[in-house]
């Protein structure tokens, strides 16, 4: 049977897309109903396999397909 790879958002990216639309942690966060430490881990990477439902959400919120995201 085949398995899913594992999925790790790229940190810095998501930051500079964060960024980029002058929003905060809390702002993400608040936009994808999420923490904003949430969004600090992913931010950092310490996030090791994210549900895809976030990665959706984040893309959505940020305005990116959500493959501009992924590792």
């Amino acid at each position: 049977m085949p398995t899913m790879a594992a999925v790790k958002i790229n940190g810095a990216k998501l930051k500079s897309l964060r960024e980029r639309r002058f929003l905060t942690r809390e702002e993400l966060a608040e936009k994808i109903g999420s923490h904003r430490d949430h969004v600090g881990r992913l931010e950092r990477g310490e996030v090791a396999n994210p549900r895809m439902a976030t990665i959706r959400n984040l893309a959505e919120a940020l305005g990116v397909d959500p493959a501009e995201l992924v590792e």
